[in-house]
């Protein structure tokens, strides 16, 4: 009797360390290959001696050199339910490309997109572009937008480029500017803002970020572009990458961010609505860096969402 297929284990596998894969944790590059495998069993085998690197053990935090040989052990994997993405939105994506090259690409990602899939979510525009380009040897987010922000979101080809921009951005070396239209008028001109963010406790989805002299280093440079009876747009950038800067920031100064429901003002939200805003006016319209071996210099631009752009002229007349 054969016996069935899901009682089948494969067999050892050896993997060569190609370019694209050099500097990547072990652990995340084995989540990859045993997709369906839960996280534990993962660190499980590597803390085994099942998994082995050019023959010996190695710790989850490896990272992986090109040429190195992996030795993945039989793992049944679960049959993974894959998400087919509709040809309209990938059509979509693949038109929101605002630049792109061997190493990189740069898309004004469209507002009420996840990054990413999980919790609820089918799929998001990683998985989407995975999905528009199959024969892609690696697409990986190097950062990540809220969901209901549009605006430039860059996806790197090669993993030599993602671990440099990496680099980039935990030194503050990435440029990113934001149009935010915040409530009330502005008085006076720019002003840079530094202050400390600490992320609270809770689960599921994102835990709201506050203002605390114990959290991490925040700045926010805020430049007002044009104010309206009860609103000024600003542009708005950053010389850290927290979570929900802007909107914390905006906040603390008295003029959070027009349509935003978790730090935002319920009144004035409900008077964006009557000028057509349905979501977070915030829109990643820039981004500036040079990579540092090369010295290539990347000076790239989004314009705002058409959706935003309509706001802004309802509120002129």
């Amino acid at each position: 009797m054969t016996p069935a297929q899901d009682d089948t284990l494969p067999s050892v596998r050896y993997l060569e360390i190609k370019q694209q894969d050099a500097g990547q944790r072990v652990d995340n590059f084995l989540q990859r290959h045993l997709k369906g495998v839960p996280k534990s069993h993962i660190y499980r085998i590597l803390r085994s001696g099942e998994v082995r690197v050019n023959k010996g053990r190695v710790k989850p935090a490896y990272r992986l050199v090109t040429g190195d040989s992996v030795r993945i052990p039989p793992v049944r994997v679960g049959i993974e339910k894959v998400t087919r993405v509709p040809q309209t939105l990938l059509a979509e994506l693949e038109a929101a490309v605002v630049f792109e090259d061997d190493q990189l690409i740069a898309l004004n990602k469209p507002p009420g997109l996840a990054v990413h899939g999980g919790s609820g979510v089918p799929f998001g525009v990683i998985e989407a572009l995975r999905q528009a380009r199959p024969n892609a040897p690696m697409l990986e987010l190097v950062h990540r937008l809220d969901k209901d922000t549009s605006g430039i979101l860059l996806i790197a080809k090669t993993r030599a480029l993602l671990n440099a921009l990496h680099e980039l951005l935990r030194d503050g070396q990435v440029d990113k500017q934001y149009l935010a239209l915040l409530a009330g008028r502005w008085q006076g001109g720019e002003r840079k803002l530094s202050v400390a963010l600490q992320r609270g406790s809770g689960k599921g989805s994102t835990p709201k970020m506050s203002v605390s002299e114990d959290g991490k280093s925040a700045e926010t440079l805020f430049m007002p572009l044009q104010t309206f009876a009860n609103a000024s747009l600003m542009a708005v950038t950053l010389g850290t990458g927290r979570t929900h800067q802007i909107r914390v920031h905006a906040e603390y100064l008295g003029q959070p961010l027009a349509g935003d429901d978790k730090y935002g003002d319920f009144a004035f939200n409900r008077e964006m609505k009557k000028f057509g805003l349905r979501r977070q006016f915030l829109h990643a319209t820039r981004i500036r860096f040079t990579m540092p071996e090369s010295g290539q210099r990347y000076d790239i631009e989004a314009p705002l969402a058409a959706d935003l752009q309509a706001v802004l002229e309802r509120l002129e007349s």
